[in-house]
């Protein structure tokens, strides 16, 4: 393997600044929320007397592109990229896919997403079997071998590796082993208790496969980070290693662009929409609005702002709201937060996976630094209701609940007409970029002073 770019290299890192590896399969100009968490992590980490060096693919699977992206990216960050090999092409084949990127489908998720062909369920059992613990597997020697040349010549003080792909801890717990180097394993989403875990046609041995490497990254990690208090205690059951809570958030500054209200009653939805997340109960309670109200039938907007399933939109435009429906596709982040700020309701329907009750996904913090009122839609106990409960930024409905989803369209109606619209956040600040980059720095700076002392972290 040969080194590609090393990229961003300040040339005045201070000889005291720390430096961290950062090892994630997502970095720009990949676009989605996967890339996001570490970007900003990277951003304000040199203001905590860190110098981030990410190693990330030099030909990754880019399913989206935000090349906006790249301006988060701190000129002292150092940019290592090396090729990797994937299996996408044979998915191609089995999947029925056109040929293009991505795997040839324009569901949300494919894996847990509607009714599978015969060649379809053949290339999730491939998937599922063949490649473990994800089709990143083929980079995991390749690329121990290449960074353990690079950290003898360029020494860091702490490895992070970031899953999903969950290869990336792999190859993170075999330097840790190699070299000594504490090491953080920072899942942004479960491994074996992935909602769509259960929909890849896993053999038994490949089951006890995926729980023994987990196990493994679990254990031989200096600190385990989650971004859900529900995985935290999750993880913290299954193993010793001390297990750390560390959300996902919102950057202050990607909420200084000024956005003119545009005079629509805009209920928005940003990011990937899948169809098992259809929230058939609100279109009703919209249809019903309409046929009500003129004034709202006229007004109203339903903004989809991202990739979104068609069942998404044939159900919408199936409750007579066709002349409402927005979709926009998926847009750059900025343009992304831009229509955050101009909603009337931010929606967050959750997916129809029990699964879910732990997840807290990355726009709901955004939604919530808009400073407009939130309609979340799914379980009513769950790590979303319980945010939204914390903060005061809106409300957490069940799928069916008629009555309750109709009261808060009204209310928020009422509330745009007078012009009224803003909430009054409790305790956002915890969670903005800056106060959490402060937090994975101080996690680093006690895992340093325990390796001082000689504390082996088990």
């Amino acid at each position: 393997m040969r080194i590609c770019e090393i990229c961003y290299l300040c040339t005045d890192v201070g000889s005291d600044m720390k430096r961290v590896l950062i090892i994630s399969y997502y970095w720009p100009p990949s676009g989605g929320s996967g890339v996001q968490r570490w970007v900003k992590f990277a951003k304000y980490l040199p203001g905590e007397d860190w110098q981030p060096v990410i190693y990330t693919p030099e030909n990754p699977e880019l399913k989206l592109i935000d090349r906006n992206m790249e301006n988060d990216v701190p000129p002292e960050a150092e940019i290592i990229r090396t090729r990797i090999t994937e299996p996408y092409g044979l998915y191609r084949i089995f999947g029925g896919g056109r040929g293009r990127k991505g795997g040839g489908t324009d569901e949300v998720n494919p894996i847990s997403g509607g009714k599978k062909t015969l060649m379809q369920k053949i290339s999730l059992f491939i998937r599922g079997n063949f490649f473990i613990p994800d089709p990143r597997c083929l980079w995991i020697r390749p690329s121990v071998k290449f960074l353990k040349k690079y950290l003898r010549e360029h020494p860091v003080d702490i490895l992070v590796s970031t899953g999903p792909p969950h290869s990336m801890h792999l190859i993170a717990r075999k330097l840790a082993c190699d070299t000594g180097i504490p090491w953080i394993a920072d899942f942004r989403d479960p491994w074996t208790r992935m909602f769509y875990f259960k929909h890849l046609l896993l053999t038994r041995g490949a089951m006890r496969k995926h729980a023994a490497l987990e196990k493994s990254v679990l254990d031989s990690a200096s600190a385990i980070v989650t971004v859900t208090r529900p995985l935290q205690k999750e993880f913290a059951e299954m193993t010793k290693t001390p297990v750390y809570c560390i959300t996902n958030g919102f950057d202050e500054s990607d909420f200084q662009q000024v956005i003119e209200p545009d005079g629509f009653f805009n209920i928005t939805h940003t990011g990937l929409f899948a169809a098992d997340g259809n929230p058939e109960t609100l279109w009703k309670v919209l249809q019903d609005k309409c046929r009500e109200d003129d004034e709202f039938r006229k007004l109203l907007r339903i903004r989809l702002v991202g990739k979104t399933d068609k069942e998404i939109t044939e159900s919408v435009i199936s409750h007579g709201l066709a002349e409402n429906l927005r979709v926009l596709g998926y847009q750059p982040h900025q343009i992304a937060t831009g229509e955050q700020m101009g909603a009337s309701v931010l929606l967050l329907p959750q997916r129809k996976e029990p699964e879910y009750r732990a997840v807290l996904t990355g726009k709901i913090f955004e939604y919530m630094a808009s400073g407009h009122p939130v309609l979340g839609i799914g379980m009513t106990e769950c790590a979303m209701a319980d945010v939204l409960d914390e903060t005061g930024c809106g409300r957490m409905l069940d799928w069916d609940d008629y009555a309750g989803m109709k009261q808060f369209v009204n209310e928020c109606w009422e509330r745009f007409k007078a012009d009224d619209l803003k909430t009054e956040a409790r305790n956002l600040m915890q969670y903005s970029r800056k106060e959490l980059t402060a937090r994975m720095a101080r996690l680093m700076e006690s895992l340093l002073q325990d390796a001082d002392r000689g504390t082996v972290i088990q």
